[in-house]
C-alpha cells in the first residue's frame, strides 16, 4: 500500500473532522464561558477581580498541567483512546462547577475541565498530521479554530439570553451532557479509522527514536517560537475568554447586553477569519516547501499590526471604539501559522509531544494574562485608581510585554530548514 493511500478523503475524512471539531467546540465554549457569566459569579460568590482571573485562569492551569504526558500518550494510544478517555474528566468537572457553592469547589471544577479537554486540538492535530496529507495541515487547522471560534461564539447572545431562564448552573448542566455525547462519538465512531488506517503510523511511532521533552525545549527554533506563542496567541486566549467583557462593560461603557453583542460579533468575524485563513494559507502561505509568502513573515507582521491597533485602543476609550476589536479579530489569526510551522518542523511520529510541547507555552501564557491582568488591576484599584483606567494601565503593561516577545521573535536568527527536519537540537 502505498503512502498515499492511508491519507483519508472522502466521507470517511469529513466524518473524522467533524467528529474531533464537536469536541474542540465544547472545548473552546468552556474556555470562553466565563466572560458572559462573570457578572453572576462576581455576585454569586463576591469575588475579586484577581478571585475572577484565577478562577477563570484554573482552565489554563489544569490544561497546561497535562500537556507533556498528553504528548506521549497521543504518541503511544493515538488520539482516539487519549481524547474521549480525558473528555470523561472534563465531564466531571462540569458536574462539579455546576453544584458548587464555593470558590474552591469552583476552582477544581474548571481546573478538572481544563484537564478533560486538554487534548481536544492536540488529538486532531495529531491525527490530521499522520492521516491527511502534508498540504492541508494549515487548512485543517484553521477549520479546527473556526469550530472552535464558534463555540466561543455559541457563549455570548445565546447564553446571555439562556441565563435569565436557567441560570448559569442549567447551561453547565447542558453542557455536561454534550461533552458525554462527545466523548462517546469519539471512542466509538472513530475506532474503524483508527484500525484502517493508524496501525502503521502508531507502529512506526513506536519504533521509531523518541525525542525528548528535553530536547524539544532546548532546541534554539521551538524557544523561539514558544516564547511568541505564549505572549500573544495564549495572551489572545486568556483576552478573549475573560477580560474582552469587562473592558466592554467597564472601559467602553457598554451594557450587559450590549457586551454580549459585541463578544458576539467580534467572535463572529474571528469565525469568518479563521475561514478565510483555511483558504488562503494553503494557496499563498509557505512552510519551507514552496513558494509563497514566508509564514513566519505573516506571522511576524500580523502581530507587530495587531499590537499597534491594541494601543489604538487603549488610548480610545470612548463606547463606538468596540469596532477596533473586529480589525483586531482579524489580524489575531495568524498567529496560528505559528503553530502549523511548529507542527511541520519535526518528524510525524514525534508530532504529539511537539505540538503538546508548544501548546503548553500557549497555555502558561495565557494563565499568566488572565491572572495577571486581575493582579494588576486589583493593585491599581487598591492605590486609589479608578477601574477603567486601571484596566487600560494593566493593558498597557501587557502590551510593553507583547512588544517584548516580538522583538525577541524577529531578532533571533533560528530558523526551520525543512531538509534538517529538526530531530535533534
Amino acid at each position: 500500500m502505498s503512502h498515499a493511500s492511508h491519507y483519508l478523503e472522502g466521507k470517511a475524512g469529513i466524518r473524522v473532522i467533524l467528529i474531533f471539531a464537536a469536541a474542540y467546540f465544547l472545548s473552546y465554549a468552556f474556555r470562553a464561558i466565563n466572560a458572559v457569566i462573570a457578572p453572576e459569579l462576581v455576585a454569586d460568590l463576591q469575588l475579586s477581580n484577581a478571585d475572577l482571573g484565577l478562577l477563570s485562569s484554573a482552565y489554563f492551569l489544569g490544561f497546561a498541567s497535562l500537556q507533556l504526558p498528553l504528548g506521549l500518550w497521543l504518541d503511544k494510544y493515538g488520539p482516539r483512546r487519549t481524547e474521549s478517555a480525558l473528555l470523561l474528566f472534563a465531564a466531571a468537572g462540569v458536574a462539579l462547577f455546576a453544584s458548587s457553592t464555593t470558590l474552591t469547589g469552583l476552582w477544581i471544577g474548571r481546573a478538572l475541565i481544563g484537564v478533560g479537554v486538554s487534548a481536544c486540538l492536540m488529538a486532531p492535530l495529531k491525527a490530521y498530521r499522520s492521516w491527511y496529507a502534508p498540504e492541508r495541515q494549515s487548512q485543517l487547522s484553521s477549520w479546527m479554530l473556526v469550530f472552535g471560534t464558534a463555540g466561543a461564539l455559541c457563549t455570548t447572545v445565546p447564553v446571555a439570553a439562556a441565563l435569565p431562564l436557567i441560570g448559569w448552573r442549567g447551561v453547565f448542566w447542558i453542557m455536561c451532557a454534550l461533552v458525554l455525547i462527545a466523548a462517546t462519538l469519539l471512542f466509538f465512531r472513530l475506532r474503524d479509522v483508527e484500525h484502517d488506517r493508524l496501525q502503521q503510523t502508531v507502529m512506526q511511532s513506536h519504533a521509531s527514536d523518541a525525542l525528548s521533552y528535553r530536547q524539544i525545549f532546548t532546541h534554539p527554533y521551538f524557544r523561539r517560537m514558544a516564547l511568541l506563542g505564549g505572549v500573544h496567541q495564549g495572551g489572545f486566549m486568556a483576552v478573549q475568554t475573560l477580560w474582552a467583557g469587562p473592558w466592554m462593560m467597564h472601559v467602553l461603557g457598554l451594557s450587559a447586553t450590549q457586551t454580549s453583542q459585541v463578544l458576539f460579533a467580534f467572535n463572529f468575524c474571528l469565525m469568518l477569519s479563521y475561514m478565510f485563513l483555511s483558504w488562503w494559507a494553503p494557496k499563498h502561505v509557505s512552510y519551507g516547501e514552496k513558494s509563497g509568502w514566508p509564514a513566519l513573515t505573516v506571522v511576524g507582521w500580523g502581530i507587530g499590526l495587531s499590537i499597534v491597533l491594541q494601543v489604538t485602543m487603549l488610548l480610545l476609550p470612548y463606547s463606538w471604539a468596540w469596532l477596533l476589536w473586529i480589525p483586531f479579530s482579524l489580524l489575531v489569526t495568524v498567529s496560528t501559522l505559528a503553530q502549523t510551522h511548529v507542527s511541520l518542523s519535526f518528524p510525524s511520529t514525534q508530532v504529539g509531544q511537539v505540538n503538546s510541547a508548544y501548546n503548553l507555552s500557549l497555555f502558561i501564557g495565557a494563565f499568566s494574562v488572565q491572572w495577571g491582568l486581575g493582579l494588576l488591576i486589583d493593585l491599581f484599584v487598591a492605590n486609589g485608581w479608578d477601574y477603567s483606567p486601571a484596566m487600560r494601565m494593566a493593558w498597557a503593561v501587557y502590551l510593553v510585554v507583547q512588544l517584548f516577545a516580538l522583538v525577541r521573535f524577529v531578532r533571533s536568527k533560528a530558523k526551520f530548514d525543512p531538509n534538517e527536519q529538526a530531530s535533534t537540537p
